[in-house]
């Protein structure tokens, strides 16, 4: 399996495909690399597609240590994985949990980005609804611990984000339950503890928000009511952003709309390289 080692020696579980401009998929935190199937096989086709399991999701490696986990090294992880491919450049596509990473990348390694994609991004962010996301958090990693991950995957795939899925395209669904119920019960409430509970919000990073550079896509389903707060607000705070609200869609978009999310990126990868999407913002904004 091809593995590669981050800043601290963490082994990184990867599978790349086709060749072209670069894209890193960062994936959220209900799934891995396999979520990422439909865009690596469409995409694939004109771009080298690369997408990962982030550490604490086998078959990547799992640190038993709080310290190994957080926002700055998911960052770091995600580097660590451009620079070992020989990747200067790449579009940079995250969801929900990934789509923050992304977001942090675009903002701290901007020469890194072609452009960057956040999609199903804000859950948990809302100051309003702050301090209960910190305690669902905890109960969401002790749910992982203390109970059979077949049950833990069974309760968190079917949050209320996640239904339109479920009765859209049941077969799919069940896909997305198998590959939740494959995690690392452990990995899975680490990162749920020092990653989703403890990263800044979107409007902790609304003034460095205002200075984001890259081409930014935010694409967020109409049904995925936790994020679209934070779609909307990433809106309004970033220069480059262009916003797509798919109609009765929910939280787990890369696998419910792959169609969609593929030709999102695939317009979003084409305007990066033309240099035009910048130009279309500001024609929008005049």
């Amino acid at each position: 399996m091809p593995q590669l080692s981050s800043t601290d020696g963490t082994s990184l579980y990867y599978e790349e495909t086709g060749a072209g401009d670069p894209v890193l998929f960062i994936h959220e935190f209900a799934g891995n690399h396999r979520t990422w199937a439909a865009q690596m096989a469409a995409l694939g086709k004109t771009h080298r597609c690369i997408a990962y399991s982030a550490r604490g999701y086998p078959p990547s490696d799992v640190p038993a240590s709080d310290e190994s986990y957080g926002q700055d090294i998911a960052v770091g992880d995600a580097i660590a994985l451009l620079d070992a491919l020989g990747i200067e450049r790449a579009h940079i596509v995250g969801h929900s949990m990934g789509a923050y990473t992304a977001l942090h990348v675009g903002l701290k390694h901007p020469d890194r980005c072609l452009s960057v994609a956040a999609l199903g991004c804000g859950w948990g962010s809302h100051p309003d609804e702050r301090e209960t996301a910190r305690g669902l958090c905890q109960d969401i990693a002790a749910m992982f611990r203390e109970k059979p991950i077949a049950e833990s995957a069974a309760t968190y795939a079917r949050f209320p984000m996640r239904h339109t899925f479920e009765a859209k395209d049941p077969a799919g669904f069940a896909a997305f339950e198998e590959i939740l119920g494959g995690l690392s019960p452990e990995g899975a409430a680490l990162t749920m503890l020092n990653l989703q509970r403890d990263r800044p919000t979107l409007w902790d990073m609304e003034e460095k928000l205002k200075n984001f550079t890259p081409p930014l896509l935010v694409l967020v389903g109409d049904e995925d009511h936790p994020c679209l707060d934070g779609s909307l607000f990433l809106k309004r705070a970033v220069p480059t952003a262009a916003l797509q609200i798919v109609p009765r869609a929910g939280h787990t978009i890369t696998m419910e709309e792959p169609a969609i999310v593929n030709a999102a990126l695939e317009d979003l990868f084409a305007a990066a390289s033309a240099g035009t999407w910048m130009n279309h913002q500001k024609d929008h904004n005049t």
